[in-house]
């Protein structure tokens, strides 16, 4: 008898192998995918400006990055003794604006780059929630616990989500033709917006991004978008592991099994199997990097270290990587 309901997935085209060139930008769970690609050393470039979770900062990003935006003073604002940007997540704020201003410029910079050269770029969206700053009128990427009060909350529209990702494809597509653009909804829980009010956010995110999939399909020879697709992430953590115990004690976000399992479905889907026994050479030397030996000064380490060392120097020779 089966007590659960697997997703069953299909290997997508273009798949990423070591000469890809990944750019992911999005939500906390973009972090995760992030974590494991670097863990495996592919090449890939993450959240240059932190955590973004509305569709709206992320274009923000992007739209900053491609025009290369130069971030001055009149961008900024000092509070509880560090200079912030509503831009970016509080991980870029500094002491000092200089500081602040160089972080921001020199990500800008590197994000325009990264975007221009990049074989593929996910994008996870987290929420449709957003908090317009009263005195700008602007959506903010970060709140930076400035009191709610100066904030108005809106939920983001299907069309306006749709507009807002438009804009994106097409940004990307005017300085990087032949790229190709993976959605993915964070599977994270906001419960602070309420318990309805999440699943509102997170519907609206799904059929924005299916209604843009379904217009670049019909609208392909136009060559306006690129190549465009999707990752279930948001369906797998709730519709096939659909239980608490794949939840972290807040209950809220994914544990490390959960991470895992999703991870391997990626695999499955966007990795190219002609590189899994690469990957499986990779796991083996970084699990041979973190070992901590008993004894490390005996005969038998020390022999261990120089096959580790041996194996390491061969496939950064086969692949170019570092590590």
């Amino acid at each position: 008898m089966n007590f659960r309901t697997n997703i069953l997935l299909k290997p997508e085209n273009n798949q990423l192998d070591y000469n890809s060139n990944l750019v992911l930008i999005g939500s906390c769970f973009s972090e995760n995918i992030s974590k494991k690609l670097h863990y495996f050393k592919f090449n890939t470039f993450s959240n240059p400006f932190g955590i973004l979770f509305n569709p709206i900062a992320i274009e923000t990003l992007i739209t900053n990055a491609i025009y290369k935006k130069e971030y001055a003073e009149k961008d900024i604002f000092y509070l509880n003794e560090r200079w912030h940007c509503f831009d970016a997540h509080s991980d870029l704020s500094a002491i000092s604006k200089n500081e602040l201003l160089n972080n921001l410029n020199t990500s800008i910079k590197a994000t325009n780059k990264k975007l221009t050269t990049a074989s593929h770029i996910l994008i996870t969206l987290g929420t449709s929630w957003v908090y317009r700053n009263n005195e700008t009128a602007k959506i903010v990427g970060n709140c930076h616990k400035i009191p709610q009060k100066q904030f108005s909350k809106a939920l983001l529209s299907v069309d306006e989500i749709v507009a807002s990702l438009t804009a994106i494809c097409t940004l990307i597509k005017n300085i990087n033709p032949k790229v190709t653009i993976i959605f993915t909804v964070s599977p994270v829980r906001h419960l602070k917006d309420g318990f309805v009010e999440n699943m509102q956010s997170k519907a609206h995110l799904l059929t924005a991004i299916h209604q843009l999939i379904e217009i670049q399909k019909q609208d392909f020879d136009s060559a306006l978008l690129p190549e465009l697709s999707y990752f279930p992430s948001y369906e797998i953590m709730l519709d096939d592991l659909r239980d608490y115990r794949f939840y972290n004690g807040d209950m809220l976000h994914p544990n490390e099994t959960a991470i895992n399992y999703i991870w391997d479905q990626f695999k499955q889907v966007w990795i190219d199997k002609k590189t899994f026994p690469i990957l499986k050479e990779v796991d083996t030397i970084q699990k041979g990097l973190a070992h901590k030996p008993f004894n490390p000064t005996s005969a038998q380490h020390q022999l261990f270290l120089k096959n580790l060392h041996q194996k390491i120097i061969e496939l950064e020779n086969q692949l170019g990587i570092k590590f």
